[in-house]
């Protein structure tokens, strides 16, 4: 059987060698081994199974989340360049253009001497005098002069009341006395004394108590110096202040009793005491009756004149300045 010149019959007419599929040999894969995602694979095998390569899709996935990764953290750090320049966009212009000025700022530092540009803002300090101020009245002074010592005196102001209680004793007060006639409440040379020094006044009062009796006796001159020296001349054994009897108290302390006398001087007061036995009895140094007695009311003399000093000390320091 002859096939003739024109190839096998299933030959196309006119196109010797051409595929019954219409596809041409040795221009297209007649497997389909074309890679499917467009890439030539000459090398594949025709007869595997059509799946995508794990591999490299694995290989892609990895390199796409990187670029992601990459832009994320440049876009934070060029926000934060961004709000750090409007930051400072905004400080500079609430500084006036970046310049420093002494009231803009908040500095523990202080302005220095001399500027000429004191803070603005900065507290007033407080100021202080330079002047010392004037120290407190002492009691003493309003006591130590008739020009200060201006307070009413009298027998009820140096000795009030009708009893005078010392720790647990208690004294009645008997007879007072105020005289500008110093000597006429001396005994012996004391009213010599009293005069030379310029004496303005005696007050006596009299206290008593089981049978022992003490007159006190204050007087008075002008100024300190007059005192003190009244107070050095004093011969005690020649003289003294004369007792006060009367308003229950007997008479008591006359010659020739023998009595305790005593004297002591505060500012421009000089207090005198005379103490014994309303029975006449001498007294000696065994009658701690009459000494205590003595020392009771001398004590309490000596406060009373300190008091008048106190209270005229803190009634000047109280009043208005400039009167």
């Amino acid at each position: 059987m002859s096939f003739g010149q024109g190839g096998p019959p299933w030959g196309g007419p006119g196109s010797p060698g051409q595929d019954p599929y219409g596809s041409q040999r040795g221009s297209q894969d007649p497997y389909g081994t074309q890679d499917p995602y467009g890439a030539p694979n000459s090398s594949r095998d025709p007869y595997a199974p059509d799946t995508p390569d794990w591999a490299a899709l694995a290989d892609a996935s990895a390199a796409r989340t990187r670029r992601r990764r990459w832009l994320l953290i440049g876009g934070g750090v060029l926000a934060t360049a961004v709000v750090a320049a409007i930051v400072a966009t905004a400080v500079v212009s609430m500084n006036g253009g970046g310049e420093d000025r002494a009231s803009d700022k908040n500095t523990s530092e202080p302005a220095v001497a001399g500027s000429g540009t004191p803070s603005e803002s900065a507290a007033p300090e407080p100021s202080f005098s330079s002047v010392a101020p004037l120290p407190a009245p002492s009691p003493k002074d309003f006591i130590s002069s008739a020009d200060k010592d201006k307070a009413p005196l009298s027998a009820d102001t140096l000795f009030p009341g009708r009893k005078l209680t010392m720790g647990d004793r208690v004294y009645e007060k008997g007879a007072t006395s105020s005289t500008t006639n110093c000597a006429a409440a001396t005994q012996g040379s004391l009213g010599s004394v009293l005069a030379s020094n310029s004496c303005d006044r005696v007050i006596r009062a009299t206290y008593a108590k089981d049978g022992v009796a003490v007159t006190i006796g204050v007087a008075v001159f002008g100024e300190e110096a007059q005192a003190l020296k009244a107070k050095n001349e004093v011969n005690q054994r020649e003289s003294g202040i004369a007792s006060l009897s009367g308003a229950g108290v007997t008479t008591f302390c006359r010659a020739p009793s023998v009595c305790r006398k005593t004297v002591n001087s505060y500012g421009r007061y000089v207090y005198f005491t005379v103490g014994g036995f309303t029975s006449g009895k001498d007294v000696t140094t065994a009658d701690k009756d009459v000494f205590t007695t003595g020392d009771d009311i001398a004590e309490f003399t000596f406060r009373q004149i300190h008091r008048r000093g106190r209270l005229q000390a803190s009634a000047a320091a109280a009043a208005p300045v400039g009167q």
